[in-house]
């Protein structure tokens, strides 16, 4: 298919706008000051080797372009890196004063705010940079699967092309805990008897880990490769319109010139970045042409005042919003979106009328100073702060070095210098934020002091590991020998294993938490087994227990249809029931309810009180010896022995104050009083002694 005649004009058009780009790319200077004449024929110098400022929220956002105060480009990816480097520089404002010409025309209409009193930061003077603040994560805290966790969220949640620092955190906490886990898994490897060739080790969450770093750096790579395509794309549409522009002005109709003038200007500013070693020169001769088009434009006044009166009304526009930003509170938005104003004013407007650009520019220097006073002030400010935080962190970091962890023995020792070190670690960070080139040195010193309590405290935890290991197999055997002894049928030895075992399990330190609560299930379910056999045994009944209730049940219903009213009636009673012999402990109530009916009988006897608490006594007594309960009756006779002698202290004591009443009457109501506690205790003694001699009268 033949090219048309047209076609093949805007091709050679294109390629030579291209070798324009090249050829200028290769030298030092590459654009020459322009000089042009005014009206009154006095030479004016326009520099058009001046840079443009390229979007910053799309550069370092969206595209990641490395901005200097003259170029703008992305950085090349590497296949094997784990992360992209792309640094970003904080681009300052050129302010120059705006050449004049005696026609009122401004022939450099790229303006950019004057600094006469060097109160405003030039190119050329100080450039203060907005601080960067860094807020950093412990993610050398955070377990393996935490680490994992984190980074799954990370790439869901954020755009990969924002992400290199925190991956970077990520990977390298994940790496060093990683390492530290099969340098152990290895060494119990070869410690059992293994060669270090034959080693290997997988784990779960490390291919999941290895899966989402793969999922990163493919999707990065695919980032940054459609950025670059992008960019050239962006290249070649800027040439088009280079080339548009150049026509526009070899072909100049003034019906139409201005409006398309205006369309190509438009489109000139949707086109995104380009490549770095293009974007300057691209810049120029885009400007180049603009200016030609400029100069064409003045020989027409009419087309001149209507463009001036547009640029005035966009300029004041930028002026009321200047203003704006005066109010705002956040210093950095406010220089960030100044920034993008200067962008506007220098590449987006052209010139005023001379009688109202001194008025123009003298309002926009106005509001810029304001903003660049107030960051000069915030930065004075921030500085004179930063001493204290570092004092503060620093004294933080002197509380961490002198902690003593040297007296911590066991695992609840350590919580609590883990929670005394995690208070210190808060306080650090509630100290304030600082600049990342004052807070590294600073954060490496943090670390260092924290690592040496980390290392005491790691130190201990493997110790501590290897004791639990110990005592897990402790708990193993006892399980062990739990189980084979669960279904004796050897009573008496049976159960006093089990009960050294119980006692034994106590005496056994913590186990590895993953193994503690079965081990706990499996110990309980053996000792349960045991025992409920154990007590079903003993509550068993046998035939002569069942003689035994069934003769002590009718006795007792025969004794509620007779009276009994003498002491040797009752006595008659006791002797009878303990011939029966003793009642099985799951049939006590039997027991129970004959006292009952004993006691009833004995209130209405009329025989005195202390003999009926004898008799009581007596009855409460042959039952143990009928049970053959030894230790109840030792006890007993302990508990007997112990109230006499409280009673021959209560008398004594009772006595001795007795005499300092020596000259007082016996019809003195304490006196009185006396006496009578003495009595009391007197015939209380009594039935003691008669307890105890009943006691010691039995044989067992």
């Amino acid at each position: 298919m033949l090219e048309s005649k047209d076609d093949k004009i805007k091709a050679e058009k294109i390629t030579q706008t291209k070798d324009e780009v090249s050829e200028t790319t290769n030298k030092k200077d590459v654009t020459p000051k322009k000089t042009t004449k005014d009206t009154d024929s006095k030479e004016v110098v326009i520099d058009t080797n001046v840079p443009e400022v390229l979007d910053t929220d799309k550069t370092s956002e969206d595209a990641k372009v490395l901005i200097t105060d003259q170029t703008a480009d992305v950085e090349q990816t590497s296949e094997v890196a784990d992360v992209v480097k792309v640094p970003v520089e904080v681009e300052t404002i050129s302010l120059e004063e705006p050449a004049k010409v005696d026609n009122g025309i401004e022939t450099n209409h790229i303006e950019n705010v004057a600094d006469q009193s060097k109160d405003v930061v030039t190119e050329n003077t100080e450039q203060v940079k907005p601080t960067k603040e860094v807020e950093i994560i412990a993610y050398d805290k955070l377990t393996l699967e935490e680490l994992t966790d984190a980074l799954e969220n990370l790439l869901s949640t954020q755009k990969v092309q924002h992400i290199k620092a925190t991956a970077e955190a990520i990977k390298s906490a994940f790496n060093i805990k990683f390492g530290t886990l099969l340098s152990e898994k290895k060494a119990a490897f070869l410690e059992a008897g293994g060669n270090t060739i034959d080693f290997q080790y997988s784990s779960p969450i490390k291919s999941r880990y290895n899966k989402l770093l793969s999922d990163y750096k493919k999707e990065r790579d695919l980032y940054y490769s459609n950025l670059e395509k992008q960019l050239k794309e962006n290249l070649e549409k800027r040439v088009q319109v280079i080339e548009d522009l150049k026509s526009l002005i070899e072909n100049a109709d003034t019906k139409t010139m201005y409006k398309s003038f205006r369309e190509l200007q438009n489109t000139w500013r949707a086109i995104g970045p380009v490549p770095k070693t293009k974007y300057n020169d691209t810049w120029k001769i885009f400007h180049h042409h603009v200016e030609r088009f400029y100069d064409l434009l003045h020989l027409s006044n009419d087309f001149r005042d209507l463009d001036f009166k547009n640029n005035l009304e966009e300029k004041l526009k930028l002026i009321q919003k200047a203003e704006f930003l005066a109010e705002e509170q956040d210093i950095n938005v406010a220089f960030k979106e100044l920034q993008e104003l200067h962008k506007i004013w220098k590449e987006d407007i052209g010139p005023v009328a001379r009688e109202m650009r001194d008025d123009v520019w003298d309002k926009f220097s106005a509001a810029t100073k304001i903003i660049h006073d107030r960051r000069h002030d915030h930065f004075r400010s921030m500085k004179s702060q930063y001493g204290k935080i570092i004092e503060s962190k620093m004294a933080v970091i002197d509380e961490i070095l002198s902690y003593d962890s040297s007296q911590n023995k066991t695992h609840n020792d350590w919580q609590e210098s883990i929670k005394d070190i995690d208070a210190l670690r808060k306080k650090y960070f509630d100290t304030g934020k600082l600049p990342y080139s004052k807070s590294e040195s600073i954060w490496k010193k943090f670390k260092d002091a924290t690592k040496k309590f980390n290392q005491e405290k790691n130190k201990f935890y493997k110790q501590e590991k290897n004791s639990q290991q110990e005592n897990l197999q402790a708990k193993l055997e006892l399980i062990k020998l739990a189980d084979s002894i669960k279904d004796s049928e050897d009573w008496e030895t049976a159960t006093n294993t089990f009960k050294k075992i119980q006692s034994d399990w106590k005496k056994i330190g913590h186990v590895p938490r993953k193994f503690s609560d079965d081990l706990w299930n499996k110990f309980k379910v053996a000792c349960n087994h045991y025992f409920d056999r154990y007590h079903n045994q003993k509550n068993a009944l046998s035939a002569e227990q069942k003689e035994i209730i069934d003769k002590k049940v009718a006795f007792l219903a025969g004794l509620k249809t007779k009276d009994y009213t003498t002491k040797e009636t009752v006595t008659d009673l006791l002797n009878n029931w303990i011939q029966f012999g003793s009642t099985p402990r799951s049939s006590k109530a039997v027991d129970v309810e004959f006292n009952k009916f004993i006691d009833a009988v004995l209130s209405g006897l009329s025989i005195g009180k202390d003999e009926i608490v004898l008799l009581k006594f007596k009855n409460i007594i042959n039952g143990y010896l009928a049970n053959n309960d030894h230790r109840k009756l030792d006890s007993e006779v302990l508990f007997v022995r112990k109230k006499i002698d409280e009673s021959v202290r209560e008398i004594q004591q009772l006595e001795n104050n007795l005499s300092f009443f020596s000259n007082a009457s016996d019809d003195n109501p304490l006196v009185k009083s006396v006496h009578k506690n003495i009595n009391d205790f007197k015939l209380g003694l009594d039935i003691w002694r008669n307890k105890l001699a009943y006691l010691r009268s039995l044989e067992y």
